[in-house]
């Protein structure tokens, strides 16, 4: 049963045929460049500015409602 298993392990499972289909995306230049036209995660300045201040605006909006649920603070 196992005799074979050597030999059907060095061969390759998939039939090698090249396939334009599939084939990777070669790099115009040797060397990457990175663009330089100010943007981070494909965002502009302004709109990582909104971004962050809704999520400060989000952790103190929470951290308000935590203090209220632990008694830590009142209304009156």
């Amino acid at each position: 049963m196992f005799d074979n298993l050597r030999d059907s392990a060095e061969s390759s499972f998939y039939e090698e045929e090249p396939n334009d289909l599939y084939k990777e995306p070669t790099p115009k230049s040797a060397t990457p460049r990175r663009r330089s036209n100010g943007r981070f995660l494909g965002m502009t300045s302004q709109q990582r500015f909104l971004i962050s201040l809704m999520l400060m605006f989000t952790v103190c909006i929470m951290g308000t409602l935590a203090l209220f649920i632990l008694g830590k603070m009142s209304l009156f």
